[in-house]
């Protein structure tokens, strides 16, 4: 047989080498689940209703996708027309934090106030207003509630300058999302409080009152 009469065979068996690799190639490509991102959820319920005479609830999402986190908060049921201040709290000592509740109310007052979660929830740590890794808790841009009392808010923030920032801010601790809580804060300020309602320094109680609050917890 000449060389000639050989290449048509040898050329088929290529193409078909070619095509069986290609294929397998393709479905270990198919079949390879992607790596799932990291995703937080906390759902948020009411606190202080006796005051807000309304029901505040929602979800804030967390996902971090390549070198962000994005940040999801859909509220319903706040004080309209108003802004409101939101966070995620926490204990300086990385325990896991909790969510205030009746009990906490320590001069039985019937309103549990920005100081008596501390001892659940921990302190203020990363807000959720324009600039999160700016860790400008008292001077960010905060959502305003729409006349029906809701809001969505929605960043991307770069993951490593929210994780330095907040090394700095609270002694080389990690962000440790599953061990925080989420505060949504504020009534109107003509809102009659009593006087043994506190807040942080000189900002208003009717800014740092509580009125919702969800656990975040890590989606499996």
């Amino acid at each position: 047989m000449q060389y000639e009469d050989l290449r048509f065979p040898v050329a088929t068996a290529l193409i078909g080498v070619a095509s069986l690799l290609s294929t397998t190639v393709l479905a270990q490509t198919t079949d390879t689940p992607a790596r799932p991102a990291d995703r937080y959820v906390a759902q948020l319920t009411a606190l202080n209703t006796k005051v807000t005479e309304s029901t505040t609830a929602g979800e804030a999402q967390f996902e971090v996708v390549g070198d962000n986190l994005v940040i999801d908060i859909h509220v319903t049921g706040a004080p309209a027309s108003i802004t409101h201040w939101q966070h995620f709290h926490g204990l300086k000592d990385g325990r896991a934090a909790a969510c205030a509740t009746g009990a906490d109310d320590a001069n039985k007052d019937g309103i549990v106030d920005v100081i008596e979660t501390g001892k659940a929830s921990g302190t203020t740590m990363v807000p959720f207003d324009n600039a999160p890794a700016a860790m400008d808790v008292a001077h960010g841009t905060y959502p305003k509630a729409a006349a029906d009392g809701s809001y969505f808010y929605h960043r991307v923030v770069p993951l490593k300058d929210l994780q330095t920032a907040f090394g700095k801010a609270f002694d080389g601790q990690k962000l440790q999302l599953d061990h925080r809580v989420v505060y949504i804060h504020g009534v109107p300020a003509a809102t009659n409080l009593p006087a043994s309602v506190a807040s942080l320094g000189t900002i208003p109680a009717a800014v740092t009152l509580p009125i919702a609050c969800g656990k975040i917890e890590r989606v499996k």
